[in-house]
């Protein structure tokens, strides 16, 4: 029985150039056809972060070769070049949304001259829910979190699952701190506003000793051909760095 799931992180799928800089939010979409692909042949098992959540908690034993796929920011790009290739598949997934940018452009990205992408619309949004996809919270503003004020972290916790709720008509339970940053206000923050799951950009399986409010993930990067893919997948990675606990446990600040 495996001890460990491999939540992976993606941001934009689509049809790009070759890039030197910024790779770590961009996967060509060939390569990733031709990562799902190897996942449905060597047998890996594809989690819901619902299932994720089970699985950690103990509620039910961790497959072996078990993976979870997450995409940040929520792109119009994964519903042309993702979500047909993973219904093909039949695996699931969880996009993380920015409440107050849905329908709009990516407004970050201008601040280095690359191209805004579109981010999902609510109607998109409402699409892609019927079809079998998962939503979660990543702020309402896709603000770096552990640099605001206390009471600003609040209100980008709370008022995203609120406007998401509406959106979705459904609870979300789900959040994913935008660039990872996070620090113990920020994750007590997303306790008390009724999150039961949160994601970081730390670079690590994730076990049932993480609490689920601070879950590893491990980044896909434009570069990464399959045998890059095959390393992210089963390299332990660089020690796990101090997490972020409720529970008193050692924790440190994990910003990224």
């Amino acid at each position: 029985m495996s001890t460990g799931i491999n939540i992976l992180m993606y941001h934009q799928v689509g049809d790009f150039a070759p890039m030197k800089a910024h790779r770590s939010t961009y996967c060509h979409h060939k390569r990733f056809a031709r990562q799902m692909a190897y996942l449905a042949r060597f047998g890996y098992t594809v989690l819901s972060m619902d299932q994720v959540l089970a699985c950690l908690s103990g509620a039910q034993p961790i497959p072996p070769r078990a993976v979870a796929l997450t995409f940040d920011d929520g792109y119009e790009n994964f519903y042309e070049y993702a979500w047909p290739v993973l219904q093909r598949h039949g695996f699931p997934a969880m996009v993380y949304l920015i409440a107050d940018l849905l329908g709009k452009p990516s407004y970050w990205f201008a601040s280095d001259g690359r191209d805004t992408p579109l981010l999902m619309s609510p109607e998109r949004i409402r699409q892609l829910r019927a079809e079998g996809v998962d939503f979660g919270s990543h702020s309402a503003s896709h603000a770096k979190l552990a640099t605001l004020e206390t009471p600003a972290i609040h209100e980008e916790v709370t008022r995203s699952k609120a406007i998401l709720e509406d959106v979705l008509g459904e609870a979300v339970n789900h959040f994913c701190y935008p660039f990872g940053s996070h620090d113990r206000r920020a994750v007590d923050a997303v306790a008390a506003a009724g999150y039961t799951c949160a994601t970081t950009c730390v670079r690590a399986p994730a076990t049932p000793a993480d609490d689920p409010l601070t879950l590893p993930r491990k980044a896909i990067s434009y570069g990464d051909n399959l045998i890059g893919y095959f390393w992210r997948l089963h390299m332990k990675n660089n020690p796990k760095r101090e997490m972020i606990r409720r529970d008193g446990y050692t924790f440190a600040d994990a910003t990224a």
